[in-house]
């Protein structure tokens, strides 16, 4: 399955608790996503929270945006990436 890495800009920022209602949230996105066979890795937020850059692995682009449409998630751009890993180069 491709990962992709997905920019995000929110304006206002992005806010969600660190509590049950945070969990609910998170929940129904990863739901939303596994209807379109993506599945949402984790995210790294800017310390202004307004950015995100969150990793998904789905089968193409277009299950990104379609997924991303129906939860209202703005997408700035999204890049196909693969794992660079600075230890797999050890003898």
């Amino acid at each position: 399955m491709p990962r992709y890495m997905v920019e995000r800009t929110f304006p206002e920022g992005l806010h969600i608790p660190q509590n049950e209602e945070g969990a609910k949230t998170c929940a129904a996105v990863v739901e939303t996503n596994a209807a379109s066979g993506v599945t949402w890795v984790h995210s790294y937020v800017s310390p202004d929270t307004k950015k995100t850059y969150c990793v998904y692995d789905a089968p193409n682009p277009d299950a990104i945006r379609k997924t991303a449409a129906s939860l209202k998630l703005p997408i700035d751009k999204i890049t196909q990436v693969s794992v660079l890993d600075p230890y797999s180069y050890r003898g």
